[in-house]
């Protein structure tokens, strides 16, 4: 369920994205989390002129996209850890994929996409700071690993998806932001002969979007401002 309170749930949330929409720059792309959010939730922040929606578990979220197959618009992303064994799923009902933690999975990750006959848009998780509770490559590695990420041709690969790590105050995370926004452009630039759309730095939630927008960000990925605290 969406979070509870005196007012209706369409009024609640269209109050929270009209808040929001007064200080996201057009240049920006919302995407509203709707993990735990049921159906309805998708259909109120579509009514509110939403299109972009992220999952983490796609058990969760396939029953949830059939509810709203109507919405023939709504774009799919998937921003949970992804699994080997669920990469054919993750192609098969999301339109972005932007955890892509290793070079193992996106390859995978290109050889199914060649059978299922897709071409999914892929953001590579990188730690621009240490953080041993994440997945991700670290700098070096996926500078190493570039030359066999050009390679791949039955994936997009579309930009960078950054979570900083827990704990750090709003100075630290606005140098960890524009750290990442550095090595984004760096790429952007290495990679124009392979990638003619590595476009998107994905970056920002709840807690940190504005530091995120000034940075650079061009996806950001907001659940509890928009619906509210999370259910259990």
């Amino acid at each position: 369920m969406c979070s509870a309170a005196t007012k209706p749930l369409d009024s609640l949330i269209r109050d929270r994205i009209t808040d929001l929409q007064q200080d996201i720059p057009p240049s920006v792309t919302l995407m509203a989390v709707s993990k735990k959010k049921t159906a309805l939730c998708v259909r109120a922040a579509y009514d509110c002129g939403l299109r972009h929606f992220g999952e983490s578990r796609i058990q969760e979220a396939v029953p949830k996209q059939e509810e709203v197959a109507d919405l023939s618009d709504l774009v799919w992303h998937f921003i949970g850890t992804l699994q080997s064994n669920k990469a054919k799923k993750a192609i098969a009902h999301f339109h972005w994929i932007h955890s892509v933690d290793s070079l193992k999975l996106a390859q995978r990750l290109d050889r199914l996409s060649q059978e299922e006959h897709r071409r999914p848009n892929l953001c590579l998780q990188v730690k621009v700071l240490p953080d041993p509770h994440k997945s991700g490559w670290n700098i070096d590695e996926l500078t190493k690993a570039l030359p066999e990420l050009y390679q791949l041709s039955h994936v997009a690969i579309r930009g960078l998806m950054v979570i900083p790590p827990l704990g750090l105050n709003r100075e630290e995370t606005r140098r960890c932001f524009l750290k990442a926004a550095h090595l984004f452009k760096t790429i952007q630039n290495e990679s124009a002969n392979h990638w003619t759309q590595f476009d998107q730095l994905s970056m920002g939630m709840s807690g940190d979007y504005q530091e995120a927008i000034a940075a650079g960000s061009t996806i950001i990925r907001l659940g509890r401002t928009i619906f509210g605290e999370r259910d259990q």
